[in-house]
C-alpha cells in the first residue's frame, strides 16, 4: 500500500514538473520582437568599421550583445521599394515597386498580401505597435497604418520645421535651383534634443516597453535620421569639429571603367550633381560632418530604446532587430546619397538579439538579405511558413554564424537593374546587358570593373544563374478627371 502510494506521489511530482518545464519552454519561445529601422544609416556605425571617425556607442553595445551580419544588403537602395520588400517579403521585381512612388498596396501582387504585423496579428495574436518610418513613410497613405493595430501617426513632428533657407541659398550656404538640390541641407538646429520628433519616437516605444501587456507584443520604431536634410541638435555637430574631418578615399577616374548606365546612377559627372556641387562649393569635409552628426544623433535615440528595453520585464524573452534600409554614398564612386548598385549602396547595418539562442559579441561574414528577415521572425516565432516569401530563414547562421551558406545577396534599382553580392563578388547587370564586376576581396572599393576579363567568364556565369527571372512593371493608366490627373493599376507586365 505505502509503494503505490509513493509511486502515485513520485508520478503526480513528474507530471507537476514535466508541466512546469512546459510551460517555462513554451514562455521562452513565445518571443515579443522590438523591431528598430533607422533610416539612410551606411555602415558608419563602430561595430561595422564603416568609418573609424563615428560616434554610435549605443548601438556598438548593443552588437557586442548580438550577432552582427557584417555582410548583410538592402533588397534595393531606395527607401520605399526596399522597405515594402522588407515587410512584404516579396522582391521589387516580382512586385513591380522599383521606387518611392506608387503606393505599393497598388501592386496586383502587392494587393492583398498580408505583411509583416499583420502576419504575427493574425496567426500569432501578437500587439502590434508602430511610431515613425517603418513602412516608406512615417505619416499619411505610405505609411501603410492599416497594417497596425496601434500606429501613431506623426502628422507635424518633424525636425524640418526647424529649418531657416531662403530662397536658392540652404542652410549650408549652397545655392539650389530645383527640389532634389534643395533636399542635400544640413546643419545644427538650435533645439532641445528631447524636442526633436526621433527623440519623441524613441520615448514612446521607451513608454511603451514599461506597459504591462497581456499577449506578446510586435513593437516597431522608426528612426528618421541619418535621412536628408541633416539637421539635428548643434550638440551632434560639436562633437565632429570640420578641421579634424578626414574624406572617404576616392578614385578621380573610378567610373572610366563603370557602363553609361552605372554612370547615370552615380550622377558624379554631371555638373549640376551631387558631387560636382559640393565639391565646387568646398564642402565635402561639412557634408561628412553632417552625416556623421546625425548617426550620432540616431544612435542616442537608438540607445533610449534599448535602455528601455533592459529594464523592462520583457528583456529576456524579446527578439530585437535593428537594421537600416539601404547605405548611402559620402563621395564613394564620385556619388552622394542612394539608389545605386555599389557597396556603398547596398551594404547595411543588420543586428539580431534572440534571447536562448545568439550569442554575445558573436558575427557572421555570411551574405543575407534584408528580405530574409520575414521567414526568419516567422521560423523563430514558430508561426506557419509563408509561401509568398522570396527570402529565407537565416536561423541556421544565428545557430551558427560560421556555416556553409551558398545564397548570395540580390538588390535591385529600378527595372532591369540588379547586383549579386556573393561574399567574394559583386555583379550588376544593368537592363541594358551592361556588367560591372568586382573582387570584394582584393578591391573593397570596387575600382576595378573586371566584367570585361575573359578570366572572369565562368564567375559572372554562376553569378548570373541568381539573377531574378522576373521583372515585372506595373502598368499605370492615367485618366483626367475635372481637370486633374489620376492613376489608376490595370495589371503588371
Amino acid at each position: 500500500m505505502e509503494m503505490k502510494l509513493l509511486k502515485y506521489i513520485y508520478k503526480l511530482f513528474f507530471l507537476i514538473l514535466m508541466q512546469c518545464h512546459f510551460s517555462c519552454t513554451t514562455d521562452n519561445h513565445d518571443y515579443n520582437i522590438l523591431f528598430i529601422a533607422v533610416d539612410d544609416l551606411n555602415d558608419w556605425v563602430g561595430f561595422m568599421d564603416g568609418n573609424n571617425q563615428t560616434l554610435t556607442p549605443n548601438m556598438d553595445k548593443f552588437a557586442g550583445r548580438a550577432m552582427v551580419f557584417e555582410n548583410a544588403h538592402c533588397p534595393a537602395p531606395l527607401c520605399s521599394p526596399s522597405r515594402t520588400a522588407v515587410m512584404s517579403g516579396v522582391r521589387p521585381s516580382t512586385s513591380g515597386i522599383y521606387n518611392n512612388s506608387p503606393y505599393f498596396r497598388v501592386s496586383p501582387v502587392l494587393k492583398d498580401i498580408l505583411t509583416i504585423p499583420e502576419y504575427f496579428a493574425e496567426y500569432g495574436d501578437y500587439l502590434t505597435s508602430a511610431r515613425g518610418k517603418i513602412f516608406h513613410n512615417d505619416t499619411g497613405e505610405f505609411a501603410e497604418e492599416a497594417s497596425w493595430m496601434n500606429f501613431q501617426d506623426m502628422t507635424g513632428a518633424t525636425m524640418n520645421a526647424h529649418k531657416k533657407k531662403t530662397k536658392n541659398m540652404l542652410v549650408n550656404k549652397m545655392p539650389y535651383f530645383n527640389r532634389s538640390q534643395g533636399s542635400l541641407d544640413w546643419g545644427p538646429i538650435d533645439v532641445l534634443f528631447e524636442e526633436t520628433s526621433d527623440a519623441q519616437t524613441a520615448l514612446w516605444a521607451a513608454n511603451e516597453l514599461q506597459k504591462n501587456h497581456q499577449k506578446p507584443f510586435f513593437l516597431a520604431c522608426g528612426i528618421y535620421r541619418p535621412h536628408l536634410p541633416w539637421h539635428v541638435p548643434k550638440e551632434f555637430f560639436e562633437k565632429f569639429p570640420v578641421k579634424d574631418i578626414i574624406l572617404p578615399d576616392i578614385n578621380i577616374k573610378d567610373l572610366e571603367d563603370v557602363p553609361a548606365k552605372g554612370i547615370e546612377m552615380s550622377d558624379g559627372l554631371t555638373m549640376k550633381g551631387d558631387y560636382q556641387r559640393i565639391s565646387r562649393h568646398g564642402k565635402k569635409k561639412e557634408a561628412v560632418q553632417a552625416y556623421l552628426a546625425s548617426t550620432n544623433y540616431a544612435d542616442k535615440c537608438v540607445g533610449l530604446i534599448l535602455d528601455a528595453l533592459d529594464k523592462s520585464r520583457y528583456r529576456d524573452n524579446t527578439i530585437v532587430v535593428l537594421w537600416g534600409d539601404h547605405g548611402w554614398h559620402l563621395g564613394e564612386k564620385l556619388s552622394y546619397r542612394k539608389s545605386k548598385l555599389w557597396e556603398e549602396s547596398t551594404r547595411v547595418p543588420f543586428v539580431v538579439l534572440v534571447p536562448g539562442i545568439t550569442k554575445p559579441g558573436s558575427r557572421s561574414k555570411r551574405v543575407v538579405n534584408l528580405i530574409d528577415i520575414y521567414p526568419t521572425l516567422l521560423d523563430l516565432c514558430g508561426l506557419p511558413e509563408k509561401d509568398t516569401n522570396e527570402g529565407r530563414s537565416i536561423v541556421p547562421i544565428l545557430n551558427e554564424p560560421n556555416v556553409d551558406w551558398p545564397y548570395p545577396s540580390i538588390t535591385t534599382m529600378g527595372y532591369g537593374n540588379h547586383a549579386i553580392r556573393s561574399e567574394e563578388w559583386r555583379y550588376i547587370q544593368y537592363k541594358d546587358g551592361m556588367e560591372e564586376l568586382y573582387n570584394r576581396e582584393s578591391d573593397p572599393m570596387e575600382w576595378n570593373n573586371l566584367a570585361s576579363h575573359q578570366e572572369y567568364v565562368n564567375v559572372k556565369e554562376d553569378l548570373k544563374e541568381w539573377l531574378p527571372s522576373l521583372n515585372k512593371r506595373i502598368r499605370m493608366k492615367e485618366i483626367g478627371k475635372r481637370g486633374q490627373r489620376k492613376k489608376i493599376v490595370t495589371g503588371l507586365y
